[in-house]
């Protein structure tokens, strides 16, 4: 452990946004999957709210810098083909 008070703080600082960074991963991984779920349950009107859910969960990530862009376009496009095999 450092000794150095400001360098407590960081630990402590650092120690709480990797949580909540986690948490937030939890859940955008949560929206994804309903998504995926939706669309094996051939629900189109489920699978595209939450494909909005998922896309705004997305989008806030890349803002956090929690995850990086080409993630982001990645899981997009995936969920967005996946919903489009529905219609």
């Amino acid at each position: 452990m450092a000794n150095i008070k400001q360098q407590i703080k960081r630990i402590k600082t650092g120690e709480k946004a990797r949580q909540a960074n986690m948490a937030f991963k939890s859940s955008l991984k949560t929206a994804m999957k309903s998504v995926l779920t939706a669309v094996q349950a051939k629900d189109l009107e489920k699978a595209q709210s939450a494909l909005s859910l998922a896309y705004k969960k997305l989008d806030k990530a890349q803002t956090k810098h929690i995850v990086h862009k080409n993630y982001v376009a990645r899981h997009k496009a995936s969920l967005a083909a996946a919903v489009n095999t529905l219609k």
